[in-house]
């Protein structure tokens, strides 16, 4: 890859609804253009043909070599004013889609800035690279421009900000935040745009890995859309080679439209119309997510405890041998607790209740907190995820007694399709069944605490295993 192509592109585009409570969201999946591999770096005049194929796929799917992009405070319309700030061919074309289509429009691409030598974080080329998400308004406007600051273990091409940054832009219909990829599992700057910035809507630019059987795109976004009682408007690049898919229009007080497809290359755009404001319904009040586990008494040293693998962290597990009945394990000081009951119970599927408090994985980049009840490819290890199943539960209840203020409800079923007619939430902290639960074979149930504040310090670069 030459310094001057970043080969992601995702755009999601806004319109104004029928009133100022409610806006149409659209977000695409787009199917990239690769330039032919090479360790020569492409020209400017390579990487904006390139570019522009993949702008002619659908005006809203964006990839484009790295441009300056000055702040939005400059007041600037691209369509307008193409040259203010030097050649930008990919700026203008975006401004004027948006302009003439009336609509928000945000879009991923990458972000060259000078740096002076003075400068001890300056790179040897006298440059930094971005990834970056801008937004044009309505009349074509530069509104907000953001920079990411979690990076994926290997995006050694980007730079990273000496500070994480806050990103926001009003509109008739509520305020919108804007973060990328790999962002959403940290504190600063996703869960600051909500709590301390009061968003209503994320912008969500990603390259997603799916990785089951706690994040894979749609499950982790919808619940993060759920536990942060905000929209989320999600889109991922398709790439299947690379287990690339998932997008999504989510929302805390309904799942709405996802996509999710892992056996053909074709893109896909949906459409959804959204709530401008979702933490002010009492529906999403807080939840206090030890409450009912917390009366709950620890339970004894059994034989049927174990230790066991799951996504490289060693919790505690215990199977699920009876056709219905409950179970509790604990690791340090987190207990989960089960209840629940099958439709039948198979001798070919496994599962098991599991409990992790700790860092997680070899990188130990994150601090969560881990309820789950998952299908296991065998007795003692989870480590293999699998995405199919067959087994059905009449109805479960699952809670524990997290010290996470925040907690993202995950239900996956086989296939790696979601449902969110068939679970709830309830304000005791219990992740709890729907009646329909018995329709769809089940592969995961859980409730994945961060604990944010054991989190390094300082920890710009994110790994997932």
């Amino acid at each position: 890859m030459g310094p001057g192509l970043i080969l992601i592109c995702l755009a999601c585009s806004l319109r104004y609804g029928f009133s100022m409570d409610k806006f149409v969201a659209a977000v695409y999946e787009h199917v990239p253009f690769f330039p032919d591999p090479s360790q020569v770096p492409v020209t400017r005049t390579e990487a904006l043909a390139l570019m522009n194929r993949n702008i002619d796929v659908l005006e809203t799917a964006v990839k484009t070599a790295a441009q300056k992009i000055p702040d939005p405070a400059v007041n600037w319309i691209p369509c307008n004013d193409p040259h203010r700030f030097g050649q930008a061919p990919v700026q203008e074309r975006l401004s004027c889609i948006a302009k003439h289509n009336s609509i928000y429009f945000a879009a991923n691409f990458g972000d060259k800035k000078h740096c002076n030598a003075s400068d001890p974080r300056c790179p040897p080329d006298g440059y930094y690279f971005y990834d970056t998400t801008v937004v044009f308004g309505p009349e074509g406007k530069l509104l907000a421009r953001y920079h990411k600051y979690h990076l994926f273990l290997g995006e050694s091409l980007f730079n990273v900000p000496e500070e994480p940054e806050i990103s926001t832009f009003d509109t008739p219909f509520g305020r919108f935040g804007i973060i990328i990829c790999y962002d959403i599992l940290f504190y600063n700057p996703a869960v600051i745009l909500v709590t301390d910035h009061n968003v209503d809507t994320v912008i969500f630019t990603n390259a997603w890995f799916n990785t089951l059987p706690h994040y894979s795109a749609i499950q982790f976004h919808s619940s993060w859309a759920l536990a942060m009682r905000v929209n989320l408007l999600s889109s991922n690049v398709h790439n299947i080679s690379l287990d690339m898919t998932g997008s999504g229009i989510f929302a805390p007080d309904k799942l709405g439209p996802y996509y999710y497809n892992n056996t053909v290359n074709d893109g896909h755009l949906l459409i959804s119309e959204l709530n401008s404001h979702t933490r002010n319904s009492t529906e999403c009040s807080p939840v206090q997510w030890d409450e009912y586990a917390s009366q709950i008494k620890k339970p004894l040293p059994s034989s049927k405890v174990f230790s066991g693998k799951l996504m490289l962290d060693n919790y505690t597990m215990t199977a699920l041998t009876e056709l219905q009945g409950c179970a509790s394990v604990c690791h340090h000081h987190l207990c989960c607790h089960l209840n629940y009951s099958m439709l039948e119970k198979r001798n070919d599927e496994v599962y098991i209740l599991g409990a992790y408090n700790g860092y997680h994985g070899p990188h130990q980049v994150f601090y969560i907190e881990v309820c789950t009840l998952v299908k296991c490819m065998n007795g003692d290890n989870c480590d293999i995820a699998t995405d199919s199943a067959y087994t059905k539960f009449k109805w479960f209840s699952l809670a524990g007694t997290f010290q996470s203020t925040i907690v993202y409800p995950e239900v996956l079923h086989s296939g790696v399709q979601l449902d969110g007619e068939m679970f709830q939430v309830l304000k005791d902290g219990r992740l709890v069944s729907q009646p329909k639960i018995s329709s769809k074979a089940l592969l995961s149930v859980t409730l994945l605490g961060r604990n944010y504040m054991k989190d390094p310090k300082n920890l710009n670069i994110s790994a997932m295993s």
